[in-house]
């Protein structure tokens, strides 16, 4: 199969889906080897979870059915190119490869605009809108230094 394939599957999911009133107009699968080993679409509003956007949804899915979070063999096709969000999955699931349909700027259109997220991670914490401050780092190093000694750690 094509990428076009692939894409279009991505497409369908997104207007089956969002035509129900409960989701977004987005739509993702992941393939691997010429097949789709996940998919997902908008489901924010639905499932009442800001994460449960198309890209993490398929992500989700494809890890639980092929039994790895490291999905480094796979690619991503989505409806719509990835927000912050979703991109920062992909790049944690190791998916090297992404095609997607319509641009940030076509979300943007119809009221999905999330140019203030890519703008605000571009900055220094302390210049973010949303407050932030650290403390008890050195108990939590130590955590983290436990689990870096432990023979039997899983990796990611």
């Amino acid at each position: 199969m094509s990428d076009l394939t692939f894409l279009r599957r991505a497409i369908a999911l997104a207007e089956e889906h969002s035509l129900s009133g409960t989701a977004g107009p987005f739509g993702a699968v992941v393939v691997r080897d010429g097949e789709v080993v996940g998919e997902g679409w908008n489901r924010v509003v639905v499932d009442k979870d800001p994460t449960a956007h198309a890209e993490v949804l398929a992500i989700r899915n494809a890890s639980r059915q092929l039994g790895t979070h490291a999905l480094t063999d796979t690619v991503l096709y989505s409806s719509c190119e990835p927000c912050p969000m979703c991109l920062a999955a992909i790049y944690w699931a190791r998916i090297p490869r992404v095609v997607y349909a319509t641009r940030a700027e076509d979300a943007r259109a119809i009221g999905f605009d999330d140019a203030f997220i890519a703008h605000e991670l571009s900055l220094p914490w302390e210049e973010r809108r949303i407050k932030s401050s650290q403390a008890l780092r050195e108990e939590a190093k130590a955590v983290m230094e436990r689990w870096r000694q432990k023979p039997d750690r899983s990796e990611y």
